[in-house]
């Protein structure tokens, strides 16, 4: 449990990596300039999941590129801004890399955060709620440290293609329309209001669905996607009293 004032920034499904070389890093310019934008206020910086396409740690080797993302987050970490990585089902395969260079905070699983006397409980959002058992399944399988080790001796390059291969059909499936949204339906929802039957939570924060939701669950409990910085831009922040879903003008 934590109490401290400043605003704390929320941020998800950044997808580096696809669809191209090119469009990935410009991609990463825009996100580095929302990083230059917050760096100013910012307090803590949560990254909820997928900010990778692909991403798996060797012994020794990092992926290729994303230079740019990585050198604005040890500035960050080095002004004082403390950064918490989620993992997200594209990304799972982190270590201990951004622990080691930029003191991140690396999560698996939901957590619950406190901060000025609102209550937060933070996850990617895949794998949660009830249906899609085909993917936990799946999800199992791939955590597992043995298939890790398995992956490790694969060449990277060819790893890397088998990776971005299933990444893509991953995204396109989890991807939907803002307006079919039905919060009855949205596991991720269904799977909350299980939560405040045990807690309370003030506000609910995921990734994962690339589609920016800001939802009263309960008068006193709220329900947040956080969209992407893929297409929408879309981030939240807590100002030490709200929460507040925002856009970023890329165009800035």
């Amino acid at each position: 449990m934590t109490d401290k004032t400043g605003k704390i920034y929320f941020a998800s499904d950044l997808h580096l990596g696809t669809p191209d070389y090119f469009s990935s890093r410009e991609r990463e310019k825009i996100f580095v300039s929302w990083l230059d934008f917050i760096k100013c206020d910012a307090t803590e910086l949560y990254l909820l999941g997928d900010i990778f396409d692909f991403w798996f740690e060797y012994k020794s080797v990092i992926p290729k590129g994303y230079s740019r993302l990585l050198g604005k987050l040890a500035e960050l970490s080095d002004a004082g801004i403390k950064i918490h990585i989620f993992k997200g089902n594209h990304d799972l395969w982190m270590r201990d890399y951004f622990t080691k260079e930029f003191n991140a905070e690396i999560y698996s699983q939901p957590i619950v955060k406190s901060y000025n006397g609102k209550t937060f409980y933070l996850a990617h959002g895949d794998g949660l709620g009830p249906g899609d058992i085909a993917y936990k399944m799946i999800k199992r399988i791939f955590s597992g440290r043995f298939n890790r080790f398995l992956f490790n001796w694969i060449h990277p390059d060819i790893g890397a293609l088998m990776a971005h291969y299933f990444s893509d059909s991953s995204r396109k499936k989890h991807l939907f329309n803002s307006d079919k949204f039905v919060i009855e339906n949205e596991a991720m929802a269904i799977h909350s209001l299980k939560i405040l039957e045990k807690q309370h939570i003030d506000y609910f924060i995921f990734g994962h669905r690339h589609v920016p939701v800001f939802h009263q669950l309960t008068p006193d409990s709220t329900f947040v996607l956080l969209g992407d910085m893929f297409v929408n831009y879309s981030y939240a922040v807590f100002d030490g009293n709200e929460l507040a879903l925002k856009f970023f003008d890329k165009t800035v």
